[in-house]
């Protein structure tokens, strides 16, 4: 069973938090860092100083011999170099263990191996790594021992962001601006500042690591590039909620004991639908904070998994037919005395507050559905949004009978004067009691749904930081507040002002609110007809990142710079291309250095049984000949496929990296590799499975 773990004396043991910070630091010295990690500024060196070696101290009572400034590039995942504590050898021959203020502060890692988007040439190696102090150090046990970890944003030599936290923290400076405007508005004079606050809940596959590393694609890819579906997917909805079995169960408490230790709130852990697959969700912190602490998740997930013989996937696809992966962004507004801008109350008609916020909201994600969409773009998504398992391609928001009944009533006639109240939900059953009914049920397949006091994005990719789309969020409704605040502020009746600016924008942006099913074949007509984008590929979002409407918007707020905004899109073409690039050729590998060779091996034992049956006088061989028949037939479409998809694949290689690049290898590689799957799949069907070279999906879902 294990020895008994209580999280609440682990928790945040191995983080630098501000309880450690209150005990070794002087008190001038952590009231200075205090007020820099509330207010902003910068640390003089001598203050610096003192930290770096109070943080040394500490790290090195937990074992640490090296530190890392731990960044968040643009590849999707975090890059860290450790450089240990150790000074040069004194005369002696002994060495003392040093960290300086100037080293918490600034590193410099190499900027040009890195995605950049052309911010930085080749030949171009500086960048900078800059401490945030707004997301605490943290000691990180593994393998190599104990590192103190650093979070750190990332810029180029001429200031340019190159990573996702920098400008994730300026988006949260420019929501902070304007929320604070639009509470003042309202007679708010105690809050002082307003934070998104971020929930993310992380799905992933768990398979064994033997049949993993026999299996090239996932060694490559992260994901099946082939395979034939088996007798039982996920049809009995079974494993969702299920009994976790026991060698998944002693790997996810381990992953929660070294999340706990690192100050990370893992909440929520269970079985998802598709067999092999679960979920892991942490409880809401800074926006800042929680983009480390999920990137924290999904290494631990990787890193424990390996300690128990597993594999973490987190591919949106890794298996075709059953549900991916995704991991829904809960997000919502909160102020430091306990305020939560998206909290409805009991009358939601009658707070007015709540109805501008909201009407806010909808207007953001109308006018920059685009920029939304793109936020969660990724190739693996593509495999993933609009599969009756995810929300569609189209953004839409859901708000729920309640809402929807309230927004109605103020356009239809200019005032909402009543709330569906919550009911009583009675079991039947006399020894369980009746149970409190919300307003209002909720809606999977919404990409936007409002859930009570926050809204949930859920079209966010299993693999990608949820930077991106806190980015966007944060920064759309900054400028809906802005605009909203333009207006208010200069109102000679404010009263009627903002119930005037709440009736425009629900009306303006009606269009947006969907309560239906999202998987319905008539919702995409219906989007159509509403004129909502339905932006199917990542290939085609990536352009919404430099249209003159994104330049303004993040140029306004200081998000982005019109260069880094290019360099992004630059990223993402590339990073489609790669991608798919690295797909096709593992599938040519596979098909041509073990598929086509299995299928020989077994149709020539097939034609040797022929004809040593024939020989013994049997003439009823139908069977076996049928079979012959079919599999040299497979064969011949296999190999047919493979001379396309490379003739297909050589031809992009000579492309140059960029948007038409990206497009071919939608447009023409993917579904040359579609061709080649095809006729594999049925070969894998009829071929012996002592014969066939990998592991199956039941092999890979089933056990574990």
């Amino acid at each position: 069973m294990g020895e008994y773990v209580n999280p609440a004396k682990i928790f945040g043991e191995n983080v630098f938090n501000d309880t450690v910070m209150q005990e070794r630091l002087p008190k001038n010295v952590y009231k200075k860092l205090k007020k820099i990690i509330e207010e902003g500024g910068e640390l003089d060196l001598a203050t610096a100083d003192t930290i770096a070696h109070e943080m040394k101290e500490w790290a090195i009572e937990k074992g640490a011999t090296h530190y890392t400034h731990w960044f968040q590039p643009l590849t999707g995942a975090t890059a860290e170099k450790h450089d240990s504590f150790i000074t040069a050898p004194m005369p002696n021959g002994k060495v003392l263990m040093s960290f300086s203020g100037k080293e918490l502060i600034k590193g410099e890692p190499d900027a040009s191996s890195f995605p950049s988007g052309g911010l930085r040439a080749t030949f171009e190696a500086r960048g900078y790594t800059a401490w945030d102090c707004t997301s605490p150090a943290f000691v990180r046990q593994d393998a190599a021992g104990a590192t103190l970890c650093i979070p750190t944003a990332f810029c180029s030599y001429t200031g340019e962001a190159l990573d996702q936290k920098t400008p994730l923290l300026r988006s949260m400076e420019a929501l902070n601006v304007q929320s604070l405007r639009l509470l003042k508005l309202f007679g708010n004079t105690t809050s002082k500042k307003v934070t998104p606050s971020v929930g993310p809940e992380q799905e992933y596959f768990l398979v064994d690591a033997e049949k993993f590393l026999q299996r090239k694609d996932l060694i490559y890819t992260g994901r099946t590039l082939f395979g034939a579906m088996p007798p039982k997917g996920q049809e009995m909805d079974d494993h969702y909620f299920g009994t976790i079995r026991q060698r998944i169960a002693s790997f996810m408490k381990d992953v929660n004991i070294e999340l706990w230790k690192m100050g990370v709130t893992a909440k929520t852990q269970h079985n998802e639908v598709a067999p092999a697959q679960h979920e892991l969700a942490s409880i809401y912190s800074e926006a800042n904070v929680a983009v480390d602490n999920n990137q924290l998740v999904m290494q631990t997930l990787k890193r424990v998994a390996c300690q128990h013989g597993l594999k973490c996937l987190l591919h949106e696809k890794p298996f075709a037919g059953v549900n991916g992966s995704g991991k829904h962004d809960n997000w919502s507004i909160t102020t430091d005395d306990g305020i939560n801008l998206l909290e409805p109350g009991k009358t939601p008609h009658e707070n007015i507050q709540f109805l501008l916020v909201l009407s806010c909201v909808l207007k953001a994600v109308d006018v920059h559905a685009d920029l939304l969409r793109e936020s969660a773009a990724d190739p693996g998504n593509d495999h993933r949004l609009g599969a009756n398992e995810a929300p569609p391609a189209i953004i839409s928001v859901f708000l729920g009978e309640q809402l929807e009944d309230v927004v109605e009533q103020l356009i239809s006639t200019g005032n909402a004067t009543k709330s569906k109240k919550e009911g009583v939900l009675e079991t039947g059953v006399k020894t369980l009691p009746d149970l409190k009914k919300d307003a209002t049920d909720r809606n999977r397949t919404s990409p936007f749904a409002f859930t009570g006091n926050k809204f949930e994005f859920r079209m966010v990719g299993s693999r990608d930081s949820v930077a991106a789309p806190n980015i966007v969020l944060n920064t759309i409704v900054a400028e809906a507040f802005r605009d909203a605040c333009d207006v208010l502020e200069g109102a000679e009746n404010f009263e009627d002002a903002v119930h005037d600016l709440i009736k425009k924008n629900l009306s303006e942006h009606q269009r947006i609110i969907f309560n239906g099913d999202g998987y319905a074949d008539e919702w995409l007509a219906e989007a159509e007809r509403r004129g909502l984008p339905n932006i199917k590929s990542m290939v085609y979002a990536i352009p919404a990142l430099t249209t003159d409407t994104a330049i303004k918007l993040f140029g306004d707020f200081k998000v982005f710079t019109e260069a880094e905004l290019v360099s992004r899109a630059e990223v993402k073409f590339e990073n489609y291309a790669k991608t798919i690039n690295i797909e096709a050729k593992t599938m040519i590998d596979m098909a041509s250095k073990q598929i086509i060779p299995a299928v020989i091996k077994y149709a020539t034992s097939l034609a040797g049984s022929i004809n040593t049956i024939t020989a013994a006088g049997v003439t009823a061989i139908g069977v076996q000949k049928n079979l012959l028949n079919e599999t040299s037939a497979l064969l011949e479409e296999t190999q047919k496929a493979l001379d396309e998809l490379i003739a297909i694949e050589n031809a992009g290689c000579e492309m140059e990296d960029g948007e038409a690049k990206a497009k071919y290898y939608y447009e023409k590689v993917a579904p040359a590799m579609e061709a080649l799957r095809a006729p594999v799949d049925k070969l894998e069907m009829i071929v012996d499975k002592e014969m066939w070279p990998m592991p199956s999906y039941g092999d890979l879902m089933f056990e574990v």
